[in-house]
């Protein structure tokens, strides 16, 4: 097991990008220029999450195609694309292009299952298909061939003055090594690891084989490496909600007590059918906090992680959080900025 002298490898973090219906541009450049904010700072890499019909990015690879060109070096992922909402092949040539736009800088993450109140929407979504739709394991298999450049078509050459390819176009040679699955529960977690995928485990786990969140989400990554072809090598990246309070106003300070408080009875019991377990949200000093982590059985497996940003804070909120986590939180957990 890692001792705490151990140095964290890689520091990300994770925003929601949510915006005002009335003025979504605003809400997209915040993101951008926190992304752009993190490259200043030495993170190694930045991530969307994914929301459709919410007033949050519902087009993480447009935003991240814009973020490439405004950064030069910082990784970029999404954590994560639905896939139920996605076609591979067309979402595979979307990846691809941005990947080659951002210098081979992508982290596509994705997940399984129905969109969210599919009911809803799936005559707007797949009116034709609805009940024909497989949203299983195998729509990422189909992703991840198109990725890595298996065959898509039976046809390929030249016909009148058009060329035409029997593979997705661009193909970004590496992106098939960067594809990463969103996992919450133990079968995920192997079925992530027998397909060489890269494993993203959150502050959410599903409570199959005990109560204790640590305990869940270490059984996650352990299966998850036990099945991958790299073993103990294969990455990880944790992603807790973490709030550091050093240079923090005294009113942002009970700003995010509050919103703490709020969420933490949640964390005690599994929540919902799913049983659903969520881990608590650190708050606190940037000392505490590394503490706090370095007792996580899970924190102690991985080497890298990406911190998520809460929901509905403010711009500024974003920039202390950051700039506390690169100048105290990360080097109290050894890390070093990349430059």
């Amino acid at each position: 097991m890692p001792l705490t002298s151990e140095p964290l490898r890689k520091l990300g973090f994770l925003t929601i990008g949510l915006f005002d219906q009335v003025d979504p541009r605003r809400g997209h450049e915040s993101t951008l220029e926190i992304i752009a904010l993190g490259e200043r700072l030495g993170f190694d890499s930045a991530w969307v999450r994914h929301r459709h019909m919410q007033y949050g990015i519902s087009s993480p690879i447009a935003v991240l195609a814009a973020a490439s060109q405004r950064t030069s070096r910082i990784e970029l992922g999404t954590a994560v694309i639905p896939l139920g909402w996605e076609n591979p092949l067309r979402l595979a040539e979307d990846l691809a292009t941005v990947d080659i736009l951002s210098g081979g800088r992508l982290n596509p993450g994705v997940s399984v299952g129905p969109p969210t109140h599919y009911d809803q929407v799936k005559d707007a979504l797949y009116p034709d298909t609805a009940d024909l739709e497989d949203f299983g394991y195998a729509r990422v298999e189909r992703l991840l061939h198109f990725v890595r450049g298996e065959p898509a078509s039976d046809f390929s050459g030249i016909e009148g003055f058009e060329v035409y390819s029997d593979r997705v176009q661009p193909h970004a040679p590496g992106l098939g090594r960067r594809m990463w699955y969103g996992g919450a529960s133990l079968r995920s977690a192997r079925w992530a690891g027998e397909h060489g995928m890269n494993l993203l485990t959150s502050s959410v786990v599903k409570a199959e084989e005990s109560e204790d969140f640590a305990e869940i989400q270490l059984s996650h990554i352990r299966t998850f490496r036990a099945h991958h072809p790299d073993g103990a090598r294969a990455r990880v990246s944790q992603g807790l909600v973490v709030i550091p309070t050093d240079t923090a106003s005294p009113e942002q300070r009970a700003k995010y007590e509050e919103y703490a408080r709020k969420r933490t009875p949640r964390t005690a019991t599994p929540q919902g059918p799913a049983r659903m377990m969520f881990a608590p949200d650190l708050v606190g000093p940037a000392a505490e906090i590394a503490e706090r982590l370095y007792a996580d059985a899970a924190f102690r497996e991985v080497g890298e992680v990406a911190f998520a940003l809460p929901f509905t804070f403010d711009h500024e909120d974003y920039v202390q959080i950051l700039t506390d986590i690169s100048t105290e939180l990360g080097p109290a957990l050894g890390w070093q900025p990349a430059r």
